[in-house]
């Protein structure tokens, strides 16, 4: 069967909609703070504010655009840079805000991982596009993960706490975790430090293959400061955008992906990476698609994988076929290749809006329509959907932006 992934006419299909994205999300541009949070029309929603993770974000998709040619790129990412290095920076305890008003106050002082994650992502982007001022924004947020976020002694991050560093939350998470994965196998690629890889490759072997890996890759979320699993964590908030409870379907797929990226970044890399990737793969698969009667991803599952929350969120699927590109990539094997038309056809179907530009971010479990008031309003940034149409383009890397950067 023709790959799709190599063929002519789907490679221009995806620059296209590369750069449908891209010109949504530069109305973004903040003009002294960073990048606001997106409406469903593409207007900035000013009672947003500023969040980090939108700016972080969108900062390392800029970053890439730039890496890949596009002009006015790199402008965008500077802006980024500089609201990071910035307004959005506590100068005065280290680390970054989580949100500022539209004033450029803070609306949210806490300092968690999820945050600083983005932000050495973003710095590790715009670093290997050769962006001014980045080189520095990744000495700063490095130290900064290595001082309060990374532990040793487990091979894991802390989450974070208050403003002042002086209580931090009792709480482990795998969600802010496996961006840490991600985050640090770019600044691998950035700084040319093997150190940075072989941490991911210490919090991927706790989560993947000693947590999910005994669980029938059932991964739990979160965990006590003694890395217990919490299994009724969020009971009265199971759609939470960042900590929902039970299984995240689109967190394994995730986790797949980053598992093949991990083991590119290695010089010797364990055998058990692509073996969990696929076995990852299968269970999201298996689990997690068209198990309630109607087409898409469920978001979570329970512990006895029924459906909890089952609308259907774009960066799901939006990951589900970045992983299907990487694993047929890696492995050759045809089910990929079938995986990724699926999901492509699902999305050109569902989830991209040729109407007001970018993708629908969530659809209503029943009808596939766009619900109101749920847990994303929106359109708030294009960092899944972006990723999603660069990675089948491009070999098998560390990193989006060292791929890109290598030519």
């Amino acid at each position: 069967m023709p790959q799709w992934t190599t063929s002519r006419m789907h490679r221009v299909w995806l620059d296209n909609e590369a750069l449908r994205l891209l010109e949504f999300v530069s109305a973004a541009d903040h003009p002294a703070t960073g990048f606001g949070w997106l409406g469903a029309d593409g207007s900035v929603v000013a009672e947003q504010g500023v969040h980090t993770w939108v700016t972080a974000r969108m900062t390392h998709v800029f970053a890439l655009a730039h890496l890949d040619g596009v002009p006015g790129a790199g402008r965008l990412a500077d802006h980024g840079v500089q609201a990071l290095r910035g307004a959005l920076r506590d100068d005065e305890h280290g680390g970054w805000f989580a949100a500022l008003n539209a004033d450029g106050s803070p609306s949210d002082d806490r300092k968690d991982a999820y945050q600083h994650a983005f932000v050495l992502l973003a710095a590790s982007s715009a670093a290997l596009a050769g962006r001014p001022g980045a080189d520095a924004l990744l000495t700063d947020i490095g130290n900064v993960i290595e001082e309060r976020f990374w532990d040793e002694a487990t091979g894991r991050c802390r989450e974070g706490g208050t403003r002042d560093w002086g209580a931090t939350e009792d709480y482990r998470g795998a969600n802010s975790n496996m961006h840490m994965v991600e985050a640090f196998l770019a600044a691998a690629d950035a700084t040319g430090s093997s150190v940075w890889a072989r941490r991911a490759l210490r919090i991927a072997e706790f989560f993947v293959h000693e947590v999910a890996g005994t669980r029938g890759w059932r991964l739990p979320e979160h965990f006590t400061t003694d890395w217990e699993p919490v299994a009724d964590y969020n009971s009265d908030d199971r759609a939470h955008p960042f900590r929902p409870y039970g299984v995240t379907v689109g967190h394994v797929l995730e986790w797949a992906r980053l598992l093949v990226n991990l083991e590119t970044s290695l010089e010797k890399a364990p055998d058990w990476l692509l073996a969990d990737a696929e076995a990852m793969f299968s269970f999201a698969v298996e689990r997690g698609w068209s198990v309630d009667g109607a087409e898409g991803f469920v978001y979570t599952l329970d512990y006895d994988d029924t459906p909890v929350v089952r609308a259907r969120m774009h960066w799901v699927v939006a990951e589900a076929i970045a992983v299907a590109a990487v694993l047929g990539l890696r492995t050759g094997d045809e089910r990929y290749e079938h995986w990724y038309r699926v999901w492509w056809d699902h999305a050109a179907a569902h989830l991209i809006d040729t109407e007001k530009g970018s993708w629908h971010h969530e659809l209503d479990a029943v009808s596939l329509g766009v619900p109101e008031g749920a847990t994303w309003s929106g359109k708030p940034d294009a960092y899944h959907a972006y990723q999603t149409v660069l990675l089948p383009r491009l070999p098998l890397a560390g990193s989006l932006a060292g791929a890109l950067a290598k030519g």
